[in-house]
C-alpha cells in the first residue's frame, strides 16, 4: 500500500491530527495511519487515533478506526471529531464503508460511533481465531459506516 504525505496533518476548528506512524501492517494487522490528537487553542495532547486501510477477516471485529482519548479530555467530542477527520483518508484509499467497533459496555464509544451516523449491525462474540481475542473478552458492538 502507498501512504500519502497529504494526510500527515488533518485539522478542523478545534483539533489537529499529526501523524505519528504509517505502518504497512503484517499478517493480521491492516496497514494504518496513526495520529496524535492535539487541541488547537492550547496545543495540548488529547489522545490518539488510527485509521486502518483495507479489509481482512479481523476488520469486522476490530474495526477500521481505533481511538483513545486522555482521561481529562474525555467528553469533549474529540473522538468524533478525530474520526470525521480520518474518514477522507479511508475514502481516498478506495474504501466505500468502514466498520467501527467497541465493547458492549463502552457507552461513551457507542455514543461517539452513533454520533458519526454509523448503523448498528450486531453485538458479536469475538471469535477465538481473531488476533485480539483473549479469555473473558466482552462482546463487541459492530457498526457500519458508509463513506
Amino acid at each position: 500500500m502507498k501512504f500519502y504525505d497529504c494526510f500527515d496533518i488533518l485539522l478542523d476548528d478545534r483539533i489537529t491530527l499529526k501523524i505519528l506512524e504509517k505502518n504497512e501492517g503484517s499478517g493480521d494487522i491492516l496497514p494504518y495511519y496513526f495520529y496524535a490528537i492535539h487541541e488547537n487553542q492550547s496545543g495540548c495532547f488529547a489522545g490518539r487515533i488510527s485509521i486502518r486501510i483495507g479489509d481482512n477477516c479481523h476488520s469486522y471485529y476490530n474495526g477500521h478506526i481505533g481511538y483513545e482519548i486522555e482521561p481529562d479530555k474525555r467528553g469533549s467530542g474529540y473522538a468524533a471529531r478525530a474520526s470525521r477527520l480520518v474518514l477522507p483518508v479511508a475514502k481516498f484509499h478506495g474504501m466505500e464503508r468502514i466498520y467501527i467497533t467497541c465493547g458492549i459496555n463502552n457507552v461513551a464509544s457507542r455514543k461517539t460511533i452513533e454520533k458519526l451516523g454509523a448503523a448498528f449491525v450486531e453485538n458479536a462474540k469475538i471469535p477465538e481465531d481473531c488476533f485480539f481475542f483473549r479469555d473473558g473478552i466482552e462482546e463487541y458492538c459492530i457498526y457500519k459506516l458508509e463513506l
